[in-house]
Parts: structure tokens; sequence; C-alpha cells
């Protein structure tokens, strides 16, 4: 059946894909059926995927130190890309410190394959979080790139792709999601919808991939020309009730180093 994009109006009133809040303050079970979440809806395609096997041994967590956690991908041997919203602490609503962020590649079940911590981020211009809402934006700006302290996993690194997918083209999603924070969970057979515009007319990628919180941040994924998986944007909102939500198209970003 095919996947139905909702109005943009209504895609990015419902739910920002915030931070998630610590392991087991909610912990609902994948296999539950017929209820609906965030960026899920009734039925539910998301799978666990191996982190050692390409392309997912590029992602990891982002970790923050004052609590909440989001999903990033390496897009150069020192520098992970992630949501900006993932970068503002849970209770202050205001802009960590980067040192107080650290990135575990590989993350499943209390393990990692390498880990480094923060020592710069640049985010996209203008964004922030209100102070009396979940919400923040714009998000065409909601976009984050980190810089670590040391480089990980030589060649895990995925490239960024300038132009966007055409609609109907094949997409995969994965993330740390709240439902199965230990494990990373992967939409493998969604689609783009399409370019949107948002606040400041900067454009949106929507897409008919699942995934829920603690999914902000992670790659919106595609094939190149070369068949190898690069990155085309970075997930920032869902629907309230279906698998719909907009990223971030990688184009919007600053030149990324080289994998």
């Amino acid at each position: 059946m095919k996947r139905r994009s909702p109005p943009l109006l209504a895609l990015l009133a419902v739910a920002a894909v915030a931070a998630a809040p610590p392991a087991g303050a909610q912990d609902m079970r994948t296999s539950q059926r017929g209820v609906l979440r965030p960026g899920i809806g009734p039925n539910d395609p998301r799978r666990p995927v191996d982190v050692r096997a390409e392309p997912w041994r590029a992602l990891g967590r982002v970790q923050l130190e004052v609590g909440g956690r989001c999903t990033g991908v390496l897009v150069g041997p020192r520098t992970v890309l992630t949501a900006a919203h993932c970068l503002f602490g849970p209770n202050s609503r205001q802009v960590v410190r980067p040192g107080t962020v650290q990135f575990l590649l590989g993350y499943h079940m209390g393990e990692w394959t390498a880990r480094a911590r923060v020592t710069a981020f640049a985010m996209g211009d203008g964004f922030a979080l209100d102070r009396d809402s979940p919400f923040g934006g714009p998000i065409g700006a909601d976009w984050a790139l980190l810089t670590l302290d040391s480089p990980l996993g030589e060649g895990r690194a995925l490239r960024l792709r300038r132009d966007p997918p055409p609609p109907g083209a094949e997409l995969m999603l994965a993330g740390y999601q709240q439902d199965r924070p230990e494990a990373l969970l992967a939409d493998t057979g969604c689609r783009a919808l399409g370019l949107r515009r948002g606040a400041r007319n900067l454009p949106l990628l929507a897409h008919g991939c699942a995934g829920t919180r603690g999914t902000s941040g992670a790659p919106l994924l595609a094939r190149g020309r070369d068949g190898a998986w690069e990155v085309v944007g970075v997930a920032s909102a869902v629907a309230a009730d279906a698998a719909n939500g907009v990223a971030v198209p990688a184009g919007m970003l600053p030149a990324a180093p080289q994998p």
C-alpha cells in the first residue's frame, strides 16, 4: 500500500523528533500493533540492523551529559552530522557546551565500536528552541556538524549527496529510537516524496520513512550513481500518526571533509 504524505503544515506542527528521554523512561515494544506513534503509524516496518555492516557502521549515538540522545552519522573522519535540536539541553532548552557531547560509533546494547568527544559544532543559521514548547525552528535549519577530538572508523564515513533524490526514489532511515534505544532500527523500504518549502522558504525533503523520537539527526540514505549509499538528508520532524517526515536536504549543508 502506498504511503500518503500529509499536508506540510500538519506534518511540521505535530512532533519534532526530540532527543529521547533516558533509557527505560518509556519503552514501547515495536511488536505492539495498532498503537499510533509519531512517525510510525499503525503498521511498523522497522527492523533491527547490524551496526557492523554497511551502511549502518557509519551511524552512532549522539549523547549529552545532561541527558538526551539522538542519532548521528560520520560524514568525515572527524565529522558527525546530526540535528541541531539534539544539542539543546532537555531541561535548560539552551545549547550545551561541545565538550559535554559524545559520539558513540556503532552503539549496540551498551557497547560501541569507538567513542569520541565533541570539541566544536556548527548549526543551521537561526535555529533555536522555544522555551515554552518542544518544537524548534526553522526546521530547514535543523542540522549540525560536530567536530570530534579524534578520527573514528577509518573508511566508515558516508558522503553527502548535493542533489535531492527525485520523488519515488528508494530510501532508508535508521536510528536509536525511543521505543528501542539500545539497538539500531531501520526502515529499509521507504521512498522520497519530493521537496517542500518551510519557514524562511528553506527547502525540506519529505519522505515516507518510519522513524519515531530518537531518530533525530539520523541520515536519510539513497543509492548513488556508483551504487554506494549516500546521505541525502538529516531527519528533523515527523507526522503525529503516520510513517512520514521531513529532513534537511544534504545540499543545504556546508561541505564536510571527504570520507
